[in-house]
Protein backbone atom coordinates (compact mmCIF):
# COMPACT_ATOMS: atom_id res chain seq x y z
CA UNK A 1 0.00 0.00 0.00
CA UNK A 2 2.89 2.29 0.79
CA UNK A 3 3.91 2.31 -2.85
CA UNK A 4 0.47 3.62 -3.80
CA UNK A 5 0.92 6.49 -1.41
CA UNK A 6 4.27 7.12 -3.04
CA UNK A 7 2.66 7.26 -6.47
CA UNK A 8 0.36 10.09 -5.55
CA UNK A 9 2.23 12.06 -2.97
CA UNK A 10 4.59 14.73 -4.21
CA UNK A 11 7.32 14.61 -1.59
CA UNK A 12 9.07 17.94 -1.29
CA UNK A 13 12.22 19.59 -0.12
CA UNK A 14 11.91 23.16 1.06
CA UNK A 15 14.68 25.71 1.41
CA UNK A 16 13.00 28.06 3.86
CA UNK A 17 15.26 31.04 3.47
CA UNK A 18 15.27 34.45 5.07
CA UNK A 19 15.05 36.10 1.65
CA UNK A 20 13.58 33.44 -0.66
CA UNK A 21 11.78 30.14 -0.26
CA UNK A 22 12.43 27.43 -2.84
CA UNK A 23 10.41 24.25 -3.20
CA UNK A 24 11.83 21.15 -4.85
CA UNK A 25 9.42 18.37 -5.80
CA UNK A 26 10.72 14.82 -5.95
CA UNK A 27 11.41 13.79 -9.53
CA UNK A 28 10.73 17.29 -10.89
CA UNK A 29 13.35 19.63 -9.51
CA UNK A 30 12.83 23.16 -8.23
CA UNK A 31 9.40 24.33 -9.25
CA UNK A 32 8.87 27.32 -7.00
CA UNK A 33 11.16 30.17 -6.03
CA UNK A 34 9.55 33.16 -4.37
CA UNK A 35 10.49 35.81 -1.81
CA UNK A 36 9.72 34.84 1.80
CA UNK A 37 7.33 37.74 2.32
CA UNK A 38 3.73 37.78 3.51
CA UNK A 39 1.31 40.69 3.39
CA UNK A 40 -1.76 40.60 5.60
CA UNK A 41 -4.31 43.01 6.88
CA UNK A 42 -5.54 43.05 10.40
CA UNK A 43 -9.30 43.00 10.80
CA UNK A 44 -10.76 42.92 14.33
CA UNK A 45 -7.44 41.65 15.67
CA UNK A 46 -7.34 38.78 13.15
CA UNK A 47 -4.69 38.51 10.46
CA UNK A 48 -6.00 37.88 6.96
CA UNK A 49 -3.35 36.99 4.41
CA UNK A 50 -3.55 39.14 1.29
CA UNK A 51 -0.51 38.12 -0.70
CA UNK A 52 2.49 35.82 -0.41
CA UNK A 53 5.76 35.78 -2.33
CA UNK A 54 6.37 38.03 -5.34
CA UNK A 55 3.19 40.08 -4.91
CA UNK A 56 3.86 40.65 -1.23
CA UNK A 57 7.47 41.69 -1.85
CA UNK A 58 6.31 44.62 -3.98
CA UNK A 59 4.40 45.85 -0.93
CA UNK A 60 7.40 45.85 1.45
CA UNK A 61 7.93 49.36 2.81
CA UNK A 62 4.98 50.70 0.82
CA UNK A 63 1.97 49.63 2.86
CA UNK A 64 -0.83 51.78 4.33
CA UNK A 65 -1.64 51.46 8.04
CA UNK A 66 -4.19 48.68 7.62
CA UNK A 67 -1.85 46.33 5.75
CA UNK A 68 1.42 44.88 6.94
CA UNK A 69 4.05 43.24 4.77
CA UNK A 70 6.61 41.27 6.76
CA UNK A 71 9.29 38.66 6.32
CA UNK A 72 8.40 35.88 8.77
CA UNK A 73 11.94 34.43 8.63
CA UNK A 74 14.74 36.36 10.32
CA UNK A 75 18.32 35.10 10.39
CA UNK A 76 17.31 31.75 8.97
CA UNK A 77 14.78 30.95 11.68
CA UNK A 78 11.11 31.70 12.22
CA UNK A 79 10.45 35.14 13.70
CA UNK A 80 6.67 35.19 13.31
CA UNK A 81 5.20 31.75 13.85
CA UNK A 82 1.62 32.17 12.55
CA UNK A 83 2.65 34.10 9.47
CA UNK A 84 5.42 31.61 8.66
CA UNK A 85 2.93 28.77 8.86
CA UNK A 86 0.56 30.56 6.49
CA UNK A 87 3.43 31.17 4.08
CA UNK A 88 4.51 27.51 4.10
CA UNK A 89 0.89 26.43 3.60
CA UNK A 90 0.54 28.77 0.66
CA UNK A 91 3.70 27.49 -1.04
CA UNK A 92 2.82 23.84 -0.42
CA UNK A 93 -0.66 24.38 -1.85
CA UNK A 94 0.72 26.15 -4.88
CA UNK A 95 2.91 23.14 -5.66
CA UNK A 96 0.58 20.41 -4.45
CA UNK A 97 -2.49 21.19 -6.54
CA UNK A 98 -3.05 17.88 -8.24
CA UNK A 99 -3.38 15.45 -5.37
CA UNK A 100 -5.36 16.69 -2.45
CA UNK A 101 -5.84 13.40 -0.65
CA UNK A 102 -2.24 12.60 0.21
CA UNK A 103 0.07 14.33 2.62
CA UNK A 104 3.59 14.84 1.33
CA UNK A 105 6.78 14.04 3.19
CA UNK A 106 8.80 17.22 3.46
CA UNK A 107 12.47 17.86 4.20
CA UNK A 108 13.42 21.36 5.28
CA UNK A 109 16.89 22.76 5.80
CA UNK A 110 17.76 24.61 8.99
CA UNK A 111 20.81 26.70 9.86
CA UNK A 112 23.47 24.77 11.73
CA UNK A 113 23.25 27.23 14.62
CA UNK A 114 19.50 26.86 15.12
CA UNK A 115 18.51 26.01 18.70
CA UNK A 116 16.29 22.98 19.48
CA UNK A 117 13.40 25.39 20.07
CA UNK A 118 13.87 27.02 16.66
CA UNK A 119 14.09 23.58 15.03
CA UNK A 120 10.90 22.48 16.73
CA UNK A 121 9.17 25.64 15.51
CA UNK A 122 10.14 24.90 11.90
CA UNK A 123 9.07 21.26 12.22
CA UNK A 124 5.72 22.22 13.80
CA UNK A 125 5.03 24.79 11.09
CA UNK A 126 5.64 22.28 8.33
CA UNK A 127 3.53 19.60 10.02
CA UNK A 128 0.61 21.96 10.61
CA UNK A 129 0.91 23.10 7.01
CA UNK A 130 0.01 19.55 5.99
CA UNK A 131 3.11 17.38 5.90
CA UNK A 132 2.97 13.68 6.72
CA UNK A 133 6.51 13.71 8.08
CA UNK A 134 8.94 16.57 8.46
CA UNK A 135 12.66 15.95 8.25
CA UNK A 136 15.36 18.53 8.93
CA UNK A 137 18.74 18.72 7.26
CA UNK A 138 21.58 21.06 8.21
CA UNK A 139 21.99 23.88 5.72
CA UNK A 140 25.76 23.50 5.13
CA UNK A 141 25.30 19.83 4.23
CA UNK A 142 22.51 20.70 1.80
CA UNK A 143 24.59 23.50 0.27
CA UNK A 144 27.58 21.19 -0.21
CA UNK A 145 25.46 18.46 -1.82
CA UNK A 146 23.83 21.04 -4.09
CA UNK A 147 27.22 22.43 -5.12
CA UNK A 148 28.23 18.92 -6.17
CA UNK A 149 30.92 18.46 -3.54
CA UNK A 150 31.91 14.85 -2.80
CA UNK A 151 30.82 15.03 0.83
CA UNK A 152 30.61 11.27 1.41
CA UNK A 153 34.34 10.81 0.66
CA UNK A 154 36.83 10.63 3.53
CA UNK A 155 38.34 13.96 2.52
CA UNK A 156 37.69 17.42 3.89
CA UNK A 157 35.54 19.90 1.98
CA UNK A 158 34.79 23.42 3.12
CA UNK A 159 31.59 25.18 2.18
CA UNK A 160 30.64 28.79 2.94
CA UNK A 161 26.93 29.39 2.47
CA UNK A 162 26.03 33.08 2.57
CA UNK A 163 22.28 33.47 2.81
CA UNK A 164 19.98 36.37 3.56
CA UNK A 165 20.17 36.04 7.32
CA UNK A 166 23.11 33.81 8.16
CA UNK A 167 26.48 32.74 6.85
CA UNK A 168 27.26 29.11 7.52
CA UNK A 169 30.86 27.96 7.35
CA UNK A 170 31.34 24.20 7.56
CA UNK A 171 34.01 21.59 7.09
CA UNK A 172 32.53 18.28 5.95
CA UNK A 173 33.94 14.80 5.68
CA UNK A 174 32.35 11.35 5.33
CA UNK A 175 28.92 12.89 4.78
CA UNK A 176 28.73 14.83 8.02
CA UNK A 177 29.84 18.03 9.68
CA UNK A 178 33.28 18.00 11.29
CA UNK A 179 33.12 21.64 12.32
CA UNK A 180 30.55 24.28 11.57
CA UNK A 181 29.97 27.84 12.54
CA UNK A 182 26.94 29.96 11.88
CA UNK A 183 27.30 33.75 12.04
CA UNK A 184 24.28 35.96 11.75
CA UNK A 185 25.64 38.04 8.90
CA UNK A 186 24.18 37.78 5.42
CA UNK A 187 22.49 39.73 2.67
CA UNK A 188 20.21 41.55 5.12
CA UNK A 189 23.13 42.78 7.15
CA UNK A 190 24.73 44.09 3.96
CA UNK A 191 21.55 46.01 3.08
CA UNK A 192 21.45 47.52 6.57
CA UNK A 193 25.10 48.52 6.29
CA UNK A 194 24.37 50.35 3.02
CA UNK A 195 21.36 52.13 4.54
CA UNK A 196 23.24 53.33 7.61
CA UNK A 197 26.31 54.36 5.60
CA UNK A 198 24.23 56.56 3.27
CA UNK A 199 22.39 58.03 6.24
CA UNK A 200 25.66 58.99 7.91
CA UNK A 201 27.69 60.08 4.89
CA UNK A 202 25.09 61.56 2.56
CA UNK A 203 22.23 62.44 4.91
CA UNK A 204 20.06 60.33 2.65
CA UNK A 205 17.44 57.88 3.88
CA UNK A 206 16.68 54.94 1.59
CA UNK A 207 14.47 51.87 2.00
CA UNK A 208 15.41 48.21 2.08
CA UNK A 209 14.46 47.53 -1.52
CA UNK A 210 16.65 50.38 -2.78
CA UNK A 211 19.53 49.13 -0.64
CA UNK A 212 19.13 45.68 -2.11
CA UNK A 213 19.14 47.12 -5.63
CA UNK A 214 22.37 49.02 -4.93
CA UNK A 215 23.97 45.87 -3.52
CA UNK A 216 23.04 43.69 -6.49
CA UNK A 217 24.00 46.23 -9.16
CA UNK A 218 27.23 47.83 -7.86
CA UNK A 219 27.95 46.05 -4.57
CA UNK A 220 31.56 45.01 -4.17
CA UNK A 221 33.67 43.56 -1.37
CA UNK A 222 36.89 45.34 -2.35
CA UNK A 223 37.82 48.93 -3.05
CA UNK A 224 37.83 49.53 -6.81
CA UNK A 225 41.34 50.08 -8.21
CA UNK A 226 40.63 53.62 -9.40
CA UNK A 227 39.12 54.59 -6.04
CA UNK A 228 35.68 55.23 -7.56
CA UNK A 229 34.38 52.37 -9.66
CA UNK A 230 30.99 52.27 -11.36
CA UNK A 231 28.28 54.62 -10.18
CA UNK A 232 24.48 54.72 -10.15
CA UNK A 233 21.69 57.17 -9.41
CA UNK A 234 19.56 56.47 -6.34
CA UNK A 235 16.61 58.25 -4.85
CA UNK A 236 15.70 58.65 -1.22
CA UNK A 237 14.74 61.26 1.33
CA UNK A 238 17.06 64.08 2.25
CA UNK A 239 17.35 64.12 6.04
CA UNK A 240 18.34 67.79 6.22
CA UNK A 241 15.21 69.29 4.69
CA UNK A 242 12.95 66.25 4.44
CA UNK A 243 12.34 66.32 0.68
CA UNK A 244 13.00 63.43 -1.72
CA UNK A 245 16.15 63.79 -3.78
CA UNK A 246 18.36 61.92 -6.20
CA UNK A 247 22.10 61.45 -5.69
CA UNK A 248 24.86 59.59 -7.44
CA UNK A 249 26.82 56.99 -5.49
CA UNK A 250 29.85 55.00 -6.58
CA UNK A 251 31.33 51.60 -5.85
CA UNK A 252 33.99 52.95 -3.52
CA UNK A 253 31.30 54.23 -1.14
CA UNK A 254 29.49 50.89 -1.21
CA UNK A 255 32.74 48.96 -0.66
CA UNK A 256 33.31 51.15 2.40
CA UNK A 257 29.76 50.49 3.62
CA UNK A 258 30.11 46.73 3.16
CA UNK A 259 33.55 46.48 4.77
CA UNK A 260 32.13 45.39 8.13
CA UNK A 261 29.83 42.53 7.02
CA UNK A 262 32.50 41.29 4.56
CA UNK A 263 35.06 41.33 7.38
CA UNK A 264 32.69 39.31 9.57
CA UNK A 265 32.35 36.66 6.86
CA UNK A 266 36.14 36.52 6.38
CA UNK A 267 36.63 36.14 10.13
CA UNK A 268 34.13 33.27 10.32
CA UNK A 269 36.08 31.46 7.59
CA UNK A 270 39.40 32.07 9.36
CA UNK A 271 38.05 30.79 12.70
CA UNK A 272 36.69 27.67 10.99
CA UNK A 273 40.06 27.01 9.36
CA UNK A 274 41.82 27.35 12.72
CA UNK A 275 39.46 24.79 14.26
CA UNK A 276 39.86 22.26 11.44
CA UNK A 277 41.88 19.08 12.20
CA UNK A 278 45.23 19.19 10.37
CA UNK A 279 44.60 16.36 7.90
CA UNK A 280 41.33 17.91 6.80
CA UNK A 281 43.03 21.30 6.58
CA UNK A 282 45.48 19.72 4.15
CA UNK A 283 42.56 18.55 1.99
CA UNK A 284 41.09 22.06 2.02
CA UNK A 285 44.39 23.49 0.76
CA UNK A 286 44.10 21.03 -2.17
CA UNK A 287 40.45 21.58 -2.84
CA UNK A 288 39.86 25.17 -1.87
CA UNK A 289 36.65 26.61 -0.50
CA UNK A 290 33.23 26.57 -2.17
CA UNK A 291 30.98 29.62 -1.88
CA UNK A 292 27.22 29.11 -2.15
CA UNK A 293 24.13 31.19 -1.39
CA UNK A 294 23.06 34.55 -2.80
CA UNK A 295 25.81 36.38 -0.94
CA UNK A 296 28.39 34.57 -3.08
CA UNK A 297 27.28 36.83 -5.94
CA UNK A 298 28.60 39.95 -4.21
CA UNK A 299 31.24 41.44 -6.49
CA UNK A 300 34.83 40.35 -5.78
CA UNK A 301 33.90 38.58 -2.54
CA UNK A 302 35.91 35.57 -3.72
CA UNK A 303 38.95 37.82 -4.17
CA UNK A 304 38.52 39.39 -0.73
CA UNK A 305 38.40 35.90 0.81
CA UNK A 306 41.39 34.74 -1.22
CA UNK A 307 43.43 37.69 0.06
CA UNK A 308 42.52 36.81 3.67
CA UNK A 309 43.00 33.05 3.54
CA UNK A 310 45.41 32.39 0.67
CA UNK A 311 43.17 29.50 -0.42
CA UNK A 312 41.56 29.07 -3.81
CA UNK A 313 37.93 30.15 -3.62
CA UNK A 314 35.35 28.98 -6.12
CA UNK A 315 31.73 30.00 -6.54
CA UNK A 316 29.14 27.25 -7.02
CA UNK A 317 27.41 27.10 -10.42
CA UNK A 318 23.88 27.74 -9.25
CA UNK A 319 24.74 29.38 -5.98
CA UNK A 320 21.22 30.69 -5.38
CA UNK A 321 19.72 27.21 -5.71
CA UNK A 322 22.41 25.09 -4.07
CA UNK A 323 20.64 24.58 -0.78
CA UNK A 324 17.33 23.68 -2.42
CA UNK A 325 19.03 21.32 -4.89
CA UNK A 326 20.97 19.67 -2.09
CA UNK A 327 17.89 19.27 0.08
CA UNK A 328 16.13 17.81 -2.97
CA UNK A 329 18.97 15.38 -3.54
CA UNK A 330 18.72 14.27 0.08
CA UNK A 331 15.07 13.51 -0.67
CA UNK A 332 15.87 11.57 -3.86
CA UNK A 333 18.75 9.59 -2.37
CA UNK A 334 17.34 9.26 1.09
CA UNK A 335 18.78 5.80 1.74
CA UNK A 336 22.37 6.90 1.16
CA UNK A 337 21.95 10.16 3.06
CA UNK A 338 19.72 8.86 5.83
CA UNK A 339 22.14 9.85 8.58
CA UNK A 340 21.99 13.57 7.76
CA UNK A 341 18.20 13.87 7.85
CA UNK A 342 16.68 14.24 11.28
CA UNK A 343 13.05 13.12 11.46
CA UNK A 344 12.40 13.39 15.17
CA UNK A 345 13.17 15.82 17.94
Amino acid sequence: MASWGGLFSADMAIDLGTANTLVYVKGKGIILNEPSVVAYHVKDGKKQVLAVGEDAKLMLGRTPGSIEAIRPMREGVIADFDVAEEMIKHFIRKVHRRTTFSKPKIIVCVPHGATPVEKRAIRQSVLSAGARRAGLIAEPIAAAIGAGMPITDPTGSMVVDIGGGTTEVAVLSLGDIVYARSVRVGGDRMDEAIISHLRRQQNLLIGESTAERIKTSIGTARMPDDGRGASMQIRGRDLLNGVPKEVEINQAQIAEALAEPVQAICEAVMIALEATPPDLAADIVDRGVMLTGGGALLGELDLALREQTGLSISIADQCLNCVALGTGKALEYEKQLRHVIDYDS
